[in-house]
């Protein structure tokens, strides 16, 4: 598929609404996950430095 200006590509041949929207979840999802991800860390690393009497 060719395109002649950055308007058609960005309108991707009428199906921009789904290839920019599963583009968007899909970084949605990446960013969610880092900072799910770090947020899980953060708490193995508090739990893994409490003294063992202390650990739930």
């Amino acid at each position: 598929m060719q395109w002649h200006s950055l308007g058609e590509f960005f309108a991707m041949g009428g199906y921009a609404v789904y290839v920019w929207g599963s583009f968007g979840a899909a970084v949605a999802a990446l960013v969610a996950e880092a900072v799910l991800l770090r947020a899980r860390r953060r708490k193995a690393l508090r739990v893994a430095a409490m003294p063992q009497d202390l650990m739930p």
